[in-house]
Formats: C-alpha cells, sequence, structure tokens
C-alpha cells in the first residue's frame, strides 16, 4: 500500500515549521488579513527573519499574498482562496486534538 501523494504534498506545506500556525492564524484575522508586525507580535517565538521567510515559503505555495500598502502602515499579508481553503481543512484537526490532546493530559494528571 502506498501513502497517497495529496497527503504527501499536504505535509510538505504543513510540516514545516509555523506554516500552519501561520495558515490558522490568518485564518482568524478579520478579512484573513494581517501586517506583519500583528503577524510577529501574536506568534510567539518567531524571529523576524523566519517569519519573512515563512512568508515567502507560503506566499510561494499560492497560499497567501503580499499586498504592500503606500501608507506608513507596511505590507499586509493576506490568506489567498487556496489559503483558505487550507485553513478550513484545519478545523476538524483542531477538534481532534482538542478532544483526544485533553484526554491524554487527563490520564497523565491521573496516573501521577
Amino acid at each position: 500500500m502506498k501513502v497517497s501523494p495529496y497527503i504527501e504534498a499536504s505535509f510538505q506545506v504543513l510540516g514545516k515549521k509555523w506554516n500552519g500556525q501561520l495558515v490558522h492564524y490568518l485564518s482568524l484575522c478579520e478579512n484573513q488579513t494581517a501586517r506583519f508586525s500583528d503577524i510577529k507580535r501574536d506568534i510567539k517565538g518567531i524571529t523576524s527573519r523566519s517569519l519573512s521567510l515563512k512568508l515567502s515559503e507560503l506566499a510561494e505555495e499560492g497560499l497567501i499574498e503580499k499586498a504592500v500598502d503606500s501608507g506608513a502602515s507596511g505590507a499586509m499579508y493576506r490568506l489567498t482562496e487556496k489559503g483558505s481553503a487550507l485553513a478550513d481543512s484545519l478545523q476538524p484537526l483542531q477538534q481532534w486534538a482538542r478532544q483526544y490532546m485533553e484526554i491524554e493530559r487527563q490520564t497523565d494528571k491521573e496516573s501521577s
């Protein structure tokens, strides 16, 4: 039996550090759009350099687009239709984690 090439392709994107979090974050923003500084502030632990690289990678994948604002506010990053569809597909994964990660935490507490 062979692993689906679609699953492989999905994890080539989502398996990279920060990518899933960035797509999810933008999906929660108004109009699925945020400024670099807002993303940097809200996603704890990511460096400016890593954020810049990841946003470029996601843009190359067609998941986000960068819009440069002529005002002082700088660049804005927005999910594309493809990125929004990916964000929607993460919802069942989030529900799975909410259900089963809680069970594992309770099991760990009970065995302590």
